[in-house]
């Protein structure tokens, strides 16, 4: 399928691809393109009305006289390709693909998941270029972009970044083999690339995902490598630790004293988040003598006239506040407010004066499910609710024994997950107690896990 005509044919059931003939001369131009991914006004004013004012051999080497800097000459299998990446194609003595595109994507935006605090307010929008562009200008000479288009019938563009000097080869290689190895029928987000590089069978998360350009860039710093997507405003950073969660941009834009303070207030947010209800259940149903005694008749007097087992109670709460979660999350910002008001206040009010729920059960899960949003990542998010009522289940069958096992269980995942080769839980000699406070030292280091080149600099 060697004519502009005969490739038309097959498309004519879709009606905004456009084919036509444009004479010059003695010379008969054949075009075709998308008229939504292409600009008709550049096709008149960059392509057409220069190409009228052309004659003889200019003719036969439209690379070199057309206006438009991005000009390329095709092999025949590729016209399909570049016509629905919005080029204009012109077959003459040669076939071209003069880019044209249309402006479909939206300008650079305020990050809205990450909120930044005093740094850098820019995001990644669904464009590629715009994306590696935002990273460019922060990261220039050594940045590495290797890319690759994935997907039977997408074929969407996907870049793997890396800075030369400090990643360790290996794992990029690593990376872009196992990207090769995806075969799916499209990639619509950067998420398809998540769910296909990740362990299915870990509910922890072992793949960033920011809209950060600033966040990617540090990372970058470190040795690792970044995903970007065409038509996907998340980028991901790989391999990414356990305490990398514990971490936000923002640590690193304020004084150690208050981020290490922050980090603290982190860990501990991450074990009320997981242990408070399972904690509670054990208490109040098998083991008595674990508490004061004068508390343990406080906890009893709550619940006189509460009807359900306790751990009937939890898993309702639990379930209501999911569903309150959700609705807030999936409704406009007005009515989303209005739910939270009538969920948390007038609802829980009522079950409360209806002898329904506990008022120290509403206390105990409201602070387990505050402490779970204080991380940015939905992942993690996911899995401590989902590691929540695993511990919930185990207290209610055995007690603190069941939290004990339940605890066990959750440190040998932590340490028996691997990303890409490195351990899940990897503690770095130079950065050990970067991963619980911020310690400002005069020798800066990168973790030796990651790169080489560990040295960063000295601060004068």
């Amino acid at each position: 399928m060697n004519d502009l005509k005969e490739i038309y044919s097959t498309l004519k059931k879709s009606t905004d691809y456009i084919y036509g003939e444009y004479q010059v001369g003695r010379v008969t131009f054949k075009f075709l393109y998308n008229e939504v991914l292409c600009d008709s006004r550049s096709i008149d004013e960059l392509v057409l009305k220069p190409l009228s004012k052309l004659r003889g051999k200019k003719l036969l080497k439209l690379d070199l006289y057309l206006a438009n800097g991005n000009v390329l000459v095709l092999d025949k299998k590729d016209i399909l390709l570049f016509l629905n990446k919005g080029f204009f194609i012109l077959s003459g003595k040669e076939i071209y693909a003069i880019e044209l595109k249309s402006n479909l994507t939206r300008g650079i935006g305020v990050v809205t998941s990450e909120l930044s605090l005093s740094g850098p307010k820019d995001s990644f929008t669904e464009n590629f270029n715009t994306n590696l562009g935002l990273i460019r200008k922060r990261i220039s000479s050594s940045l590495k972009v290797d890319t690759m288009d994935i997907g039977r019938y997408t074929s969407t563009k996907v870049g793997v970044l890396s800075v030369d000097g400090i990643v360790k080869e290996d794992l990029v290689h690593h990376v872009l083999k196992n990207l090769s190895q995806i075969d799916i029928d499209g990639i619509i987000d950067s998420s398809y690339l998540k769910e296909s590089l990740e362990n299915h069978f870990n509910i922890f998360p072992t793949i960033m995902m920011s809209e950060r350009p600033d966040k990617c860039s540090m990372a970058l710093l470190e040795g690792k490598v970044i995903i970007i997507v065409d038509n996907s405003c998340y980028g991901l950073i790989l391999p990414s630790f356990f305490f990398d969660y514990f971490h936000t941009t923002d640590d690193y834009y304020q004084k150690p004293v208050h981020t290490s303070f922050i980090r603290l207030v982190r860990v501990c947010a991450f074990l009320i988040a997981i242990f408070t209800p399972s904690i509670y259940i054990a208490v109040t149903t098998r083991n008595y003598d674990f508490v004061p005694y004068s508390l343990l008749m406080i906890l009893k007097a709550g619940r006189t006239f509460v009807p359900f087992p306790a751990y009937l109670e939890a898993f309702f709460m639990i379930l209501c506040f999911e569903i309150l979660k959700e609705s807030d999350l999936r409704m406009s910002t007005t009515s989303g407010s209005s739910i939270s008001i009538l969920g948390g206040l007038i609802l829980g009010d009522a079950a409360v004066s209806a002898g329904v729920v506990s008022p120290i059960m509403i206390i105990v899960i409201a602070i387990s499910s505050i402490a779970g949003l204080i991380f940015a990542s939905v992942e993690l998010g996911n899995a401590l609710r989902t590691f929540k009522l695993f511990l919930l289940v185990l207290s209610t069958l055995f007690g603190l024994f069941g939290i004990f096992i339940g605890t066990i269980f959750l440190i040998y995942l932590l340490f028996t997950t691997e990303i890409f080769g490195y351990s899940y839980c990897y503690f770095d000699k130079y950065e050990i107690m970067d991963s619980f406070l911020r310690i400002t030292k005069r020798e800066k280091h990168r973790n030796s896990k990651l790169t080489n080149n560990t040295y960063r600099g000295r601060i004068q």
